[in-house]
C-alpha cells in the first residue's frame, strides 16, 4: 500500500516538474496538491491498464527501433491522461514525449531505490 502511495506521489511529482521544465505541457498550478495526486493516480491507471496492452502491440516497433518507440507509448499515455484531465493540457507530440520521458526517469528512478 505504501509503494502504491509513493507511486501515485511520484507520477504527480513528475507532471510537476515536466509542466515546470517543459513548454508545451501545462499544468493548473491553482488545484493544489489533491489535483496532482489524481493525475498521478490517472496516470498510473492507465500504466496499469492500457499501456501493457498498447506496448505489446507495438512490439515489432519497439524492436525495430531498439527501444526508442517506447519513448513514443510513454507519451502516449500522458497525452491520454491529460485527455481525462481538465487541468492538464499538452499541446502538441514532442512535447508529450518530453514529458513521457520524465515520467520515465522518475518510474526508473523509484525502482533504483526499491531494489536496495
Amino acid at each position: 500500500m505504501i509503494r502504491a502511495i509513493a507511486q501515485v506521489a511520484l507520477n504527480g511529482l513528475a507532471v510537476f516538474l515536466a509542466a515546470w521544465f517543459i513548454q508545451g505541457i501545462n499544468y493548473d498550478y491553482e488545484r493544489g496538491v489533491l489535483y496532482l495526486l489524481l493525475t498521478g493516480l490517472v496516470i498510473g491507471g492507465i500504466n496499469l491498464l492500457v499501456k501493457p496492452l498498447v506496448t505489446l502491440l507495438s512490439l515489432p516497433m519497439i524492436v525495430l527501433s531498439l527501444g526508442l518507440f517506447y519513448l513514443v507509448i510513454n507519451g502516449a499515455m500522458l497525452l491520454l491522461a491529460a485527455y481525462f484531465l481538465d487541468g492538464l493540457s499538452i499541446d502538441g507530440c514532442l512535447p508529450a514525449i518530453l514529458g513521457g520521458l520524465v515520467l520515465a526517469v522518475f518510474n526508473w528512478i523509484r525502482r533504483i531505490f526499491k531494489s536496495e
